[in-house]
């Protein structure tokens, strides 16, 4: 008798820690629009007479993220090129004129994963390489970019500075390189002041809540 209430019970806490581990491993939808307006985009340009450095924080979209099954990640992050600026402001003028981004006609630059490679975990912390569209100025470019993704259960409360808020935390870290010339960006044109090359890092952070 006692056995079968000890096999009884054992039964039961297996059952609950499985349910208890669906439910944080289930997916879940991370939004990119993040309330207190820290999430950014930078970008660099390297050129021979000058090194334009910039930011972004018009940051909003959505990923889906699954914690036990980090290789279906899918998504679309979206930045608004109106946000986009440098510290001089005729510059920043410039960038936003319809000779480079273009503003008025494309307000954004998106970025939609399609599949990941190369994914590896450890803890709470997923390396990968997403490949996915990036549209910029009307362009779409297939590109592979090496991301971190780190999932913060039960930490969204703490970033925004109030325990009575529930939820999950996504924060994606990435480095990468575009060329501009492949989103007509005045291919071959003042490259002396204006490198080819743009550096670009995103340091987001994607909230769930919770009920």
């Amino acid at each position: 008798m006692k056995n079968q209430s000890f096999r009884n019970t054992l039964q039961l806490a297996v059952a609950l820690g499985a349910t208890a581990l669906s439910a944080v491993a289930a997916p879940q939808t991370f939004d990119f629009k993040d309330p207190k307006g820290v999430n950014n985009v930078q970008f660099r340009l390297d050129a021979p007479l000058e090194a334009i450095n910039g930011t972004a924080t018009g940051i909003s979209g959505s990923i889906t993220f699954d914690p036990s099954k980090p290789s279906a990640t899918q998504g679309r992050i979206v930045l608004s090129t109106a946000s986009m600026t440098v510290g001089n402001p005729v510059m920043a003028d410039h960038l936003r004129s319809a000779n480079w981004l273009d503003v008025a006609s494309h307000p954004e630059i998106s970025f939609e994963a399609r599949s990941l490679g190369s994914v590896r975990t450890e803890g709470n912390r997923t390396l990968a390489d997403v490949t996915g569209l990036l549209s910029i100025k009307g362009i779409q470019k297939e590109v592979t970019v090496p991301v971190s993704l780190t999932f913060l259960a039960d930490k969204l409360g703490a970033r925004l500075g109030d325990d009575k808020v529930k939820g999950d935390l996504l924060v994606l870290r990435a480095e990468f390189v575009i060329q501009r010339s492949d989103f007509g960006l005045q291919p071959g044109k003042m490259t002396d002041k204006v490198a080819e090359t743009i550096q670009l890092t995103l340091s987001i952070a994607g909230a769930a809540p919770r009920a």
